[in-house]
């Protein structure tokens, strides 16, 4: 396929990209994501992916990759954002630890186990202060690329689509869906939704959503210029929350890898849910770097801006070799080959 799917008559002369950060302790759950060096581990991801995409590798330090060699798409994000002179912003929608670096605070709490009681009891004021949020960043920018970062996200995304009437799969950062688990874990929320009644699109977030969700749904309320989401069936999460909710729903692109996931089907979800999906393909098997490569076969393919931040590098005027140029010197500076 060429490099976008599809390239739209978008004019803008000031663009901006961000991503919302939040944790789901569905993450520690042995199986549940591969966005971390174990479990526990996954906590620490979006604020290291932040971190990365905020100021760049460290001197000395290597370039962070998964147990089975795949490097993390925050890398990629930061190469397009050096390349396109763009300086990010971060969100805290809910982490499990402060972050140690600068960034928007919605002031939440990191998602429950929704088996257990409700994952996100702040939902709707999350949502609210999205909307601030966007508000504020409507002037200082034409276009939003907006991405996240939450281990386990795909687990909490298929439980609120299934919460609200999507009979849809989700992705995974594992190259195999460990798709029996993430079942098991949205029938006992589903339970618990249906048992108690719930209806409403943010009540259904309140109990088995995570924090990210209704912010980003807040800031696409709020946002008054044009905004593109960044992310797999997480964002398709989020577009049928801001659909329930009435709201006009954003495209959002993904990339390749994710649509070549036959567990996800995302083409099909996102036409179920009504969303326009944009895909990127940036062609990893053939760049020469073979922790890049892995994604190719499935592993991580989603995640910290990395689709939007190729997406805005293209619309801005960079080819494909631009791109390999930039994603290769800094993997090279980095150390990984």
């Amino acid at each position: 396929m060429p490099f976008v799917s599809f390239k739209p008559d978008i004019r803008f002369k000031k663009p901006m990209a961000g991503m919302v950060i939040a944790n789901t302790m569905l993450s520690t759950i042995p199986g549940v994501s591969a966005a971390g060096f174990n479990p526990a581990a996954t906590l620490m991801t979006p604020a290291l992916d932040a971190a990365l995409i905020l100021n760049g590798m460290p001197k000395d330090v290597a370039i962070p990759l998964s147990p089975t060699g795949c490097a993390t798409p925050a890398t990629v994000t930061r190469a397009m954002f050096e390349l396109c002179d763009i300086n990010p912003m971060i969100i805290n929608a809910g982490l499990a630890e402060a972050p140690s670096i600068p960034c928007i605070d919605a002031y939440g709490s990191p998602g429950k186990d929704p088996r257990e009681g409700q994952a996100v009891p702040g939902a709707r004021a999350l949502y609210e202060k999205g909307i601030i949020i966007g508000r504020q960043l409507s002037g200082y920018s034409d276009l939003l690329v907006l991405g996240e970062s939450v281990p386990g996200g795909t687990t909490t995304a298929l439980c609120v689509l299934r919460s609200l009437g999507y009979d849809v799969g989700v992705s995974s950062s594992y190259s195999s869906n460990p798709s029996t688990l993430k079942e098991e874990i949205c029938r006992d929320a589903h339970a618990r939704i249906q048992n108690d009644g719930i209806t409403a699109p943010l009540d259904i977030v309140s109990y088995c959503g995570d924090p990210m969700m209704p912010v980003v749904a807040g800031i696409t309320k709020g946002y008054k210029n044009t905004i593109v989401l960044s992310g797999g069936t997480q964002m398709l999460a989020v577009e049928a929350l801001i659909k329930a909710l009435g709201n006009e729903m954003p495209p959002f692109v993904t990339t390749e890898y994710v649509r070549a996931d036959k567990s996800a089907n995302i083409e099909n979800a996102a036409e179920l849910v009504g969303a326009t999906a944009w895909f990127v393909d940036p062609d990893f098997g053939n760049i020469g770097n073979e922790s890049l490569a892995r994604y190719t076969h499935g592993e991580v393919k989603e995640g910290a801006v990395i689709s939007g931040s190729l997406w805005l590098a293209y619309m801005m005027g960079h080819s494909k070799e631009d791109i390999w140029k930039a994603i290769t010197s800094f993997f090279d500076k980095g150390g990984c080959r």
